[in-house]
């Protein structure tokens, strides 16, 4: 079973590559964008047919490895 996890930084938490990717598009001609938060997208294939326990996996692969809990949020999404 698919299952998606987006990890994003929290909303106080500066965001450095996204305020350059920001200024970059403004530079394009994008000039209509607020504000630009860049994350991490994981798509991850579980050994797990029942839904509940593979994203029970997913987050705690994302509690104990992929998201940074202090300075991220992460939210997971069955993908198939």
């Amino acid at each position: 079973m698919k299952i998606s996890a987006i990890i994003t930084l929290k909303k106080d938490v500066l965001d450095p590559q996204g305020k350059v990717i920001h200024q970059t598009l403004d530079g394009m001609g994008f000039d209509s964008i607020n504000e630009v938060r860049q994350g991490k997208y994981f798509e991850i294939d579980v050994k797990e047919n029942d839904p509940k326990k593979a994203k029970e996996i997913v987050e705690n692969m994302c509690s104990k490895l992929l998201a940074n809990l202090v300075i991220e949020n992460y939210k997971i999404i069955k993908t198939q």
